[in-house]
């Protein structure tokens, strides 16, 4: 499985969504530093990025699978933390059950809360500052791909989804993620095998998320017992693009919140 790493220290985990790769989060690495003992790990889901996907990923079971045996290899025994976005959120929540207690804090950025689309309660998509100058200037496929996606339409915000979801929309493998697709939903919710994780939570969603909305994940981020939710205005499914400086300020409180606990952990181990 291809990742990037960046810095020493405690393992964090980063998972991007469906379709896109690594390169989807690495602007959130900054507010990810924390005092400068993380270990920030970025990597690119079977059948996405550069990691390849043979025949026998065929559902996010397997997917889910792949990822924990990847953190497994790469942190042992090592306490870690994750942070999940869109389909990524469902490998995150799944590591936590898997993992138990070695996972010291969650942070799901507009996670998938619930798997099967007709299930969901979803806003209507709405664009609120449009840019038409903008769209025209772009090529044809680009300008749809930034479209379906775009709640603020900007050149500053153009950039941001050029170099962060480009790269991962134009190489993923189509036939693997139409197996993927196709059994989509775990097996066993997560949360129906791991209820009592107690490590520093966040959920962040956009109030303009027209792919999962925001009133599921408020009932996800309620199942957690240590959680800190929260909706943020003129954002879509791509929070972090559209609202990045408060983005980065909940994953710098969240950072920060583990940072609090890792002597007492540690102590508590030796």
């Amino acid at each position: 499985m291809h990742f990037v790493e960046i810095g020493s220290g405690t393992p964090l985990l980063v998972i991007h969504g469906f379709c896109v790769d690594h390169h989807l989060l690495v602007g959130l690495d900054p507010a990810l530093a924390g005092r400068g003992g993380w270990r920030r790990v970025y990597i690119d889901l079977p059948g996405m990025g550069l990691s390849a996907a043979g025949p026998d990923i065929r559902s996010t079971d397997d997917v889910a699978a792949a990822v924990a045996s990847f953190a497994r290899k790469a942190f042992g025994i090592q306490r870690f933390a994750v942070l999940g976005n869109s389909f990524g959120g469902i490998i995150a929540r799944h590591l936590v059950a898997e993992f138990g207690d070695q996972v010291l804090g969650l942070a799901l950025l507009c996670p998938v809360a619930v798997a099967e689309h007709r299930r969901r309660r979803v806003p209507p998509r709405m664009v609120l500052h449009t840019d038409e100058d903008l769209l025209a200037s772009l090529d044809q496929e680009d300008a749809a791909a930034y479209q379906e996606m775009a709640v603020l339409q900007t050149p500053e915000n153009w950039a941001r989804f050029r170099d962060s979801a480009l790269p991962g929309l134009r190489r993923f493998d189509r036939k693997a993620i139409g197996r993927i697709a196709g059994k989509y939903p775990l097996a066993i919710e997560p949360e129906d095998r791991e209820s009592t994780f107690k490590g520093p939570t966040l959920v962040i969603a956009g109030r303009q998320d027209h792919v999962v909305g925001y009133q599921d994940q408020a009932t996800l981020a309620a199942r957690y017992e240590n959680s800190t939710f929260s909706i943020l205005e003129r954002a879509g499914h791509n929070a972090h693009l559209d609202q990045p400086e408060l983005t980065a300020s909940l994953l710098e409180a969240w950072i920060a919140r583990m940072d609090e606990l890792l002597p007492l952990r540690d102590g508590a181990s030796t």
